[in-house]
């Protein structure tokens, strides 16, 4: 799981208008690593499976996610946005937006990424540790040991 994260897919204080926007950041950030073949069809697929059903959390988080044939490989892109962008939690917007990003045939992979990530989301300490990280370097480092957790 090493590579499912890197410097180059985490965005530090983003400015960013809806949730559309900073999907569209975290996904191009993807494109850019050879990680999506085709960011509109990627897009596409997220936008998709957000129409199913909100992809907020409690605590401020937002996941949006899809399998799609546009991903080469199981990504995570990270972005914090602290204004905030809405992804339908009850408790208002989300600060610390993850965009998991799935080969077609990997729903397994996807849903071991989910639920690493959701058991670790649930404590304040981890969503603090993101808030506060002081760099892209930091976040990985972050990210990384609680996926491998």
């Amino acid at each position: 799981m090493s590579d499912l994260i890197n410097e180059d897919l985490v965005l530090l204080d983003v400015a960013a208008p809806d949730k559309s926007a900073v999907t569209r950041l975290l996904a191009e950030r993807l494109a850019a690593a050879g990680r999506v073949t085709d960011l509109d069809g990627f897009l596409a697929d997220v936008q998709a499976r957000e129409a199913q059903m909100a992809t907020g959390l409690p605590g401020g988080i937002g996941i949006p996610h899809a399998r799609s044939k546009h991903v080469t490989v199981p990504t995570l892109g990270f972005a914090r946005v602290p204004a905030g962008v809405d992804f339908g939690a009850e408790d208002g917007p989300a600060t610390l937006v993850f965009l998991i990003a799935a080969p077609d045939g990997g729903g397994e992979e996807h849903m071991k990424i989910l639920a690493s990530l959701a058991r670790k989301l649930i404590h304040q300490s981890f969503r603090d540790s993101l808030l506060q990280a002081p760099d892209a370097a930091a976040v990985v480092e972050i990210v990384r040991q609680a996926v491998s957790a």
